[in-house]
């Protein structure tokens, strides 16, 4: 399958883990979303290889690293190395939906080709802040 198309209400209901991956097909890494009530306080974690960029979908996050407190609200990006300590709660009063992304490996070298050279203006654009 080239693609694949869901929802976060297609992959689970209630808090707790929506499974992303596997039903999506996707292989070169991990994805999950995350949904928290208010008031709750996630574990705190590491991991050995794997690092994870969070971002905050909806409500705001509170992350602690080592101590250090850091609120980050809805739309906000978090990047965390493999094996540092971290804890994510919600201290609000509403939900706290995360999407979670984790991959080992590093970088790949921009790999991106037009289809059409017709497109190259819409990227240039793009790139720009515009939109053609």
């Amino acid at each position: 399958m080239a693609y694949s198309i869901s929802s976060l209400g297609e992959l689970g209901e209630g808090y707790g883990f929506r499974k992303i991956r596997q039903p999506l097909g996707v292989t070169a890494f991990g994805v999950n979303a995350l949904v928290f009530p208010p008031g709750y306080d996630g574990p705190n974690h590491y991991h050995d290889h794997q690092d994870e960029l969070y971002f905050i979908h909806r409500g705001t996050a509170t992350f602690s690293f080592d101590g250090d407190e850091h609120v980050v609200p809805e739309g906000g990006i978090v990047h965390v190395e493999s094996t540092t300590h971290r804890q994510i709660c919600n201290r609000s009063t509403e939900d706290l939906v995360l999407y979670v992304v984790g991959g080992k490996g590093g970088y790949v070298e921009r790999d991106g080709q037009l289809v059409s050279e017709e497109d190259l203006a819409k990227r240039q654009a793009l790139a720009r802040g515009e939109f053609l």
